[in-house]
């Protein structure tokens, strides 16, 4: 055991870190989760516009009438995400080279707009299709972002630019360094979009189709669990590694499914948004390890597990799960790994399951992380009971699967506690 752990903290857990730490996969995570307040405020009204209440109720009847009103402010934040997170993925590249964010975040913002192709409507003049600002077009801008960015830092680090005497205010003289940068971006884009006749959004579509098939499968869900379960088990944050990777993905099939249901569609597309693996499988945190505080509370004799329950269960409900992963500890711990990792393996597949037959709605809304499980759950599926239900059945799980590890590892804490004595 002793080597396997050596080979895998010195083999494995120092390249996955500083994968975790690349600069430009920061960016992308550091963007997204910038959006994150108008992808959550936003999916809130399209509860409010399809409330999960009768329909012969009044409210129910009035939202259905004005459901084009309601999800407005949807259709300006969440329906239009991929243009926060260009900003979002400007703005922290361009602050990890260390040129002027603003200038970064303002370029990836135009080089995402300038891959769009205006249509002419005789009424309204020429309008964009915000379809491609959305959850479609994350591929795109994530893409684009990084191009922008890179060709402002190499103008800058090349001073290729127009420089200002000293004199003059130092807001006036960052605009005049992004000139060359922005015009440089606009003419590529241009040429591309324009010029060319290219639909980047549908070369990308084309290319990454079999990565979203794959990524909704039950494969596609099993891969990030393990991983994201196996890099906790010594102590590399496994979300900031796998999460950095399959993030844009996610928030595709997210918004994929919030513009169905906004659509009135017979079915919801996806699966497997973020906030399938949220509510379903990360009960309590990564490794569904509010089972295991349970467990302390239900099954642990020894002195210290019993007070570690006591100390986690409110954090735990709230999806926080760090005291325990480090307080039990679950880290580099051979007993309490092996149910960390199998866990959320059964209650995904579970999930899965009872998602692709229609046992349950498909997640379509993000609530806030921190919401208790079985809460968070009937709201991403747009208040559907069963979902609660299925929250309820994988803590049981959990619970069974953690308590004969933890029987095992609570004799040895009650040894250790009386040699101490």
């Amino acid at each position: 055991m002793s080597k396997f752990v050596d080979f895998l903290e010195n083999k494995l857990s120092a390249p996955m870190a500083r994968l975790s730490e690349q600069r430009h996969l920061l960016a992308i995570r550091d963007g997204v989760i910038s959006a994150l307040p108008f992808i959550i405020v936003g999916s809130f009204f399209l509860i409010f516009a399809f409330p999960p209440l009768p329909q012969d109720w009044a409210i129910t009847q009035w939202a259905t009438e004005h459901a084009a009103e309601i999800l407005i402010p949807y259709r300006m934040t969440m329906f239009i995400m991929s243009l926060y997170i260009a900003f979002g993925i400007g703005y922290n590249l361009a602050k990890s080279y260390k040129v002027d964010p603003l200038s970064g975040a303002q370029i990836a913002v135009a080089a995402l707009l300038l891959t769009l192709t205006p249509t002419a409507l005789d009424e309204l003049g020429f309008v964009l299709p915000m379809q491609y600002l959305g959850g479609h077009g994350l591929f795109v801008t994530i893409i684009v972002s990084i191009l922008a960015v890179e060709i402002f830092r190499v103008c800058k680090h090349k001073k290729i630019t127009i420089k200002l005497p000293e004199s003059v205010p130092s807001s006036v003289s960052r605009s005049f360094e992004a000139l060359i940068p922005v015009a440089i971006v606009i003419i590529l884009m241009s040429t591309i979009t324009v010029l060319m006749g290219v639909n980047l959004h549908h070369l990308v579509d084309k290319l990454v189709a079999p990565l979203v098939t794959a990524g909704d499968s039950l494969v596609g869900v099993l891969v990030p669990v393990f991983l994201i379960t196996f890099f906790w088990s010594f102590g590399i944050h496994g979300v900031s590694v796998v999460g950095s990777i399959a993030r844009p993905l996610w928030e595709v099939y997210l918004v994929n499914n919030s513009e169905a249901v906004a659509d009135g569609a017979s079915t919801i597309p996806h699966i497997a948004p973020e906030t399938f693996f949220q509510w379903f499988i990360w009960i309590g945190g990564s490794g569904a390890t509010l089972g295991l505080v349970i467990a302390m509370l239900l099954f642990a004799r020894s002195k210290y597990m019993k007070n570690l329950g006591r100390a986690t269960i409110v954090p735990s409900l709230f999806n926080i799960n760090e005291p325990v992963i480090f307080g039990a500890p679950i880290v580099l711990n051979p007993l309490l790994i092996i149910p960390f990792i199998i866990t959320p393996i059964v209650t995904a597949t579970l999930a899965y399951f009872a998602t692709s037959f229609g046992l349950v709605t498909p997640t379509y809304i993000m609530p806030p992380w921190t919401l208790p499980a079985p809460i968070g759950a009937y709201l991403s599926t747009g208040g559907d009971w069963r979902a609660v239900v299925l929250v309820l059945i994988n803590i049981t799980i959990s619970v069974i699967i953690y308590t004969p590890f933890l029987k095992l590892y609570d004799k040895k804490m009650i040894a250790m506690e009386q040699g101490e004595e």
